[in-house]
């Protein structure tokens, strides 16, 4: 770009997950740019994700299940109002955010012929690696693009109030126990974990003189499985399931001693945070999904496709199969279904990884487990 540009959008219409992964291609525009006001435009109810970030100005939220055409008067709003648009996405509909917002416009270019003409669409772009480039590299691709240093910090962020609700709500004093986070239930059913499996975890935890803290989404289902869950656990256990906005359990996480998780954004918030975390993985990509660690600032992926390893702060524990991970929902090819890899995983699998999460805390550690 011939000079710095004074208002830039950032396209980020995904998942909550997809859009906690933006934030350090984010954060490499307002270092490179700091007088730019920087917007994101996001789907409704994933901006939470974003909240206290001060690497923006502000937030834009459209709907997810409307069509491009039915709120096109409020992206008319938009037309050209921004020296620069970004997009993360390579979809139909954030292309055409990206070309209607900014006088100039980069992104990524997907692969395929048919998708060609959102590549003319672009300024600048570059190609969608979906499989062997993990999601973070890949955005920071466009950072690259614009010749602007790179920064690989994801940016989880919280208000003061946020904290003095943690103090004031929680039944003992979290800076002061020793606690952990776990997160039984993920969005969809094929990255589920067992329950007899959690229940043999949070004993082990427990006896190790950690207080156990689940935490869900205010979602009925998942309120009801979790509620169902924890009479099973330790009497002290505290149940946050739907309490806490996203941004409060962020807060919190990042006091917990250890952090247990499936493929969720909850995960990719503690692996941000530096706090020792076991992730759960078995369908989905680890190059392309696997939790960003805190501090790492390599510009080759954190993890392989294949085997359990550790990286930093990030022990992420993957199912056994010769077919794992086969990027696909499930083992019935839906979101409902379960995935075997995970079901067979067994309790004191886990439990060895929590309990090398507990003893080593290097951060520059990188072992391959299997």
């Amino acid at each position: 770009m011939t000079q710095p540009p004074k208002k830039v959008l950032v396209v980020a219409t995904q998942r909550i997950g997809d859009v906690l992964l933006a934030t350090p291609l984010i954060r490499s525009l307002h270092r490179a740019w700091p007088e730019a006001r920087i917007d994101v435009l996001v789907f409704e109810n994933t901006e939470s994700i974003l909240s206290g970030n001060l690497d923006i100005h502000r937030v834009i939220t459209v709907p997810v299940r409307r069509k491009f055409w039915s709120h096109l008067r409020m992206l008319i709003s938009l037309f050209r109002k921004y020296d620069l648009a970004v997009t993360t996405q390579t979809g139909d509909r954030p292309v055409l955010y990206t070309w209607l917002a900014g006088r100039q416009r980069a992104g990524l270019r997907a692969p395929r012929k048919k998708e060609q003409w959102k590549a003319r669409l672009l300024t600048y772009s570059t190609p969608l690696d979906n499989l062997n480039t993990h999601t973070v590299l890949m955005n920071l691709a466009i950072a690259e693009l614009l010749a602007i240093p790179r920064h690989h910090e994801v940016v989880v962020s919280w208000s003061t109030a946020d904290e003095t609700s943690i103090d004031s709500g929680l039944p003992f004093d979290s800076r002061a126990q020793a606690f952990a986070l776990l997160h039984v239930y993920p969005k969809f059913s094929y990255k589920m974990w067992t329950q007899h499996g959690w229940i043999e975890l949070a004993d082990w935890l427990h006896a190790q003189g950690l207080r156990i803290v689940l935490s869900c989404s205010n979602d009925a289902e998942e309120l009801a499985y979790v509620q169902a869950l924890a009479v099973h656990l330790p009497p002290d256990t505290v149940n946050l399931a739907g309490k806490w906005s996203l941004s409060q359990v962020a807060c919190l996480a990042k006091r917990a001693r250890l952090y247990v998780g499936p493929d969720t954004a909850l995960t990719h918030i503690a692996a941000a945070l530096g706090i020792p975390t076991v992730a759960l993985y078995g369908p989905s990509n680890p190059v392309k999904w696997g939790p960003w660690p805190a501090h790492y600032r390599d510009q080759h992926n954190p993890y392989s496709m294949h085997g359990s390893q550790r990286v930093g702060n990030v022990f992420l524990l993957q199912g056994l199969g010769e077919c794992v991970p086969c990027r696909e929902e499930g083992c019935d090819r839906h979101v409902r279904s379960l995935s075997d890899c995970l079901q067979n995983l067994q309790a004191n699998v886990v439990i060895d990884a929590a309990k090398c999460m507990l003893t080593t805390s290097d951060e520059n550690n990188r072992i391959r487990v299997s």
